[in-house]
């Protein structure tokens, strides 16, 4: 059951969904008519990761959480997740009619939730943190599908690339989970001038209640 849920997870971690992402703006980019796209989604994603690795760090260097919520941050598997995929598989099907491209951004986001859940089965992440990131990555992927979904931004045929590009990179990373959290846990460390970062531990066992 650990590598089922394993699998699961890798499909949502940085090392693999910031190239992604990134190849999407560049689709995107090059699409007709689709560059003001791209830029809406360079900025959202992107600030998308940066709420997540303030969130971390905030929590890491100076211990600000919730024991009573057992919150430390945002999950950034499931916030890039539920921002990445629904838009993913959207862009996979541009000449679909409206409601198919829809119920494909619906299958990413049933991933995306799935990435979440595995999260908590593999006891990385409390309820709380993932559904903030889950709350993240929707205002993300809901805010662009909302302002684009009507947007054909590939030309035919162009999404076939863009499938085997993501499906090249999945390859390339399977099974080697990218080192964001051991280098946030330097930077946090060093910034608040710690001998080491803050720990869901000490911030549990300085709690007088237990967390919900």
């Amino acid at each position: 059951m650990h590598s089922f849920w394993q699998a699961f997870t890798s499909l949502g971690d940085s090392g693999f969904l910031l190239p992604v992402g990134l190849l999407m703006a560049l689709w995107l980019f090059l699409g007709k008519g689709s560059r003001t796209a791209a830029l809406h989604w360079v900025l959202m994603f992107g600030a998308c990761g940066l709420i997540v690795m303030l969130s971390k760090l905030a929590f890491m260097g100076w211990g600000i959480g919730s024991a009573k919520f057992n919150f430390t941050g945002f999950s950034g598997h499931t916030a890039l997740s539920t921002s990445v995929w629904p838009v993913l598989l959207w862009m996979a099907v541009p000449h679909m009619t409206q409601r198919r491209r829809l119920i494909a951004a619906a299958l990413g986001w049933c991933l995306a939730i799935s990435i979440g859940i595995s999260r908590l089965a593999l006891e990385v992440h409390s309820n709380s943190e993932v559904i903030a990131g889950a709350a993240l990555g929707t205002i993300v992927s809901t805010g662009f599908l909302w302002c684009h979904s009507r947007l054909v931004s590939l030309p035919r045929g162009r999404q076939w690339p863009l499938i085997a590009m993501v499906l090249l990179i999945a390859l390339l990373l399977q099974g080697r989970p990218a080192p964001t959290q051991d280098a946030l846990e330097v930077i946090a460390a060093k910034l608040a001038n710690r001998e080491r970062p803050y720990t869901r531990h000490d911030m549990l066992a300085n709690s007088p209640a237990s967390p919900g």
